[in-house]
């Protein structure tokens, strides 16, 4: 029972890597997207997916949390009855999964066996049941594997995870049932270990790893673009400023560094919103050092207070900026750090 929770926990920590430190995995969307492209082939419109309809409400292959849900098993076959190993291979297969510890794993085994005994015929009957229990054997395998001696934020660390992974998927699997299987998820991680491998170099400045990082997004699918160009980029550039910030960089690095990842429009689009900042925080601190003065003077509590109000009005005469310094007064009183854009 330990070695099976070690698997998932495993498995769960891979599934992980690409946003757990750095960047958010692909949303759902993507996913979807990719899962269009690859079914929109000559090849792929031949298939069938062959799920019976007295199984889809088939509650006895469910657990409790899955009773609200259908079977996801939309397998696909080819015009001769064998199975296509993809996506929708493996989704099937942790549908099953993902109910240990409401089941055993021997009833999982049981259930699934039994669905697909019912769903299938030969010779994809032989196929879908021999993947199935070398999929398991890759599951439980996954808890063998040891966690490198190497910190968390290093990405060896990560590669080697993913090296050690892809090395057991060749001991059980196929190039072709490797490629179904685990290749779009494939893709993600390895673009996602070359972008941490960028923003770990020492050797590049920031105005390099910005064009590095820009030539990386500009080598995948059209459809992954669309999805994590501003996720990307947002937070390329949050962290290549910062960068550039922390070692006392000057403004034109941060200009290049703009210019090589987003291009000239966005850069001076974002040197303009880096002007309403700076003019924000000074008024704000120049508000801020007049209101002490005030505070600190000997004019009563009622005068002060008056005195306060028509400060406030002349430096801020729209009524969302007034209610924003608000925010900055009290965190000011508190002796906290001015939440200021940077």
């Amino acid at each position: 029972m330990q070695k099976y929770k070690l698997w998932i926990i495993l498995a769960l920590i891979i599934v992980g890597i690409g946003a757990l430190l750095f960047w958010l995995a692909p949303s759902q969307s993507i996913a979807e997207k990719i899962r269009t492209v690859r079914t929109s082939d000559p090849q792929a419109n031949s298939l069938t997916a062959t799920t019976p309809a007295n199984l889809v409400q088939g509650g006895a292959f469910m657990s409790k949390s899955q009773q609200d849900t259908e079977v996801n098993c939309q397998l696909r076959l080819d015009g001769a009855h064998r199975l296509i190993v993809n996506e929708q291979t493996r989704n099937c297969f942790e549908y099953f999964i993902t109910q240990y510890g409401e089941k055993d794993l021997k009833q999982i085994k049981t259930d699934f066996q039994a669905y697909i005994q019912q769903a299938y015929k030969a010779p994809a009957l032989a196929q879908i049941l021999d993947l199935w229990n070398r999929y398991i054997d890759y599951r439980e395998k996954l808890g063998d594997l040891s966690a490198p001696d190497i910190a968390q934020d290093d990405p060896k660390y990560y590669q080697s995870i993913f090296a050690n992974m892809k090395n057991l998927r060749k001991q059980l699997f196929s190039d072709y049932e490797i490629e179904g299987l685990f290749g779009i998820e494939d893709t993600y991680h390895e673009y996602t270990l070359s972008r941490m491998t960028v923003m770990d170099d020492k050797n590049l400045s920031e105005a390099q790893k910005a064009q590095k990082l820009k030539d990386l997004f500009n080598q995948l699918p059209e459809d992954w673009k669309e999805n994590l160009e501003q996720l990307n980029k947002l937070e390329d550039l949050r962290k290549l400023t910062a960068a550039i910030k922390a070692r006392g960089g000057s403004t034109e690095e941060i200009h290049q560094m703009r210019m090589n990842l987003v291009g000239p429009e966005a850069t001076q689009r974002l040197e303009s919103l880096d002007g309403q900042r700076s003019d924000w925080k000074n008024k704000v601190n120049s508000y801020l050092k007049e209101r002490d003065n005030i505070i600190k003077s000997g004019l009563s509590d009622d005068a002060k207070q008056q005195a306060v109000q028509q400060l406030r009005t002349q430096h801020f005469s729209k009524p969302e900026e007034q209610l924003r310094v608000g925010t900055f007064e009290s965190i000011h009183d508190q002796g906290g750090k001015l939440p200021y854009s940077e």
